[in-house]
């Protein structure tokens, strides 16, 4: 009686574990691809970032109003910006 007893125990412990996985999974397939779309938007956005501060540079040097090391810090302001736009877009 006892063998029985304890196999119905395990049985009804796996039974109720595995229904509280079935039930817990959806939601967390949702947060991953929602963090998924966070970080493709947050690497577009600091792509972005990159192409601009690029095109920053480029038109700064140019012109001869900036001397070289201000044309950087003007292409590294550009991207500070966009990083941080990014750290928004990921922690919202």
């Amino acid at each position: 009686m006892n063998k029985k007893n304890a196999f119905k125990d395990v049985m009804t412990s796996l039974i109720i574990a595995t229904g509280l996985l079935a039930t817990s999974t959806p939601s967390y397939s949702e947060d991953i691809g929602e963090r998924s779309n966070e970080r493709q938007k947050s690497r577009d956005t600091k792509q972005g970032g990159r192409e601009k501060a690029r095109d920053v540079k480029a038109a700064c040097k140019e012109g001869d109003e900036k001397s070289r090391p201000e044309c950087r810090q003007d292409k590294r302001e550009v991207k500070q910006k966009s990083r941080e736009t990014a750290r928004d877009i990921k922690s919202k």
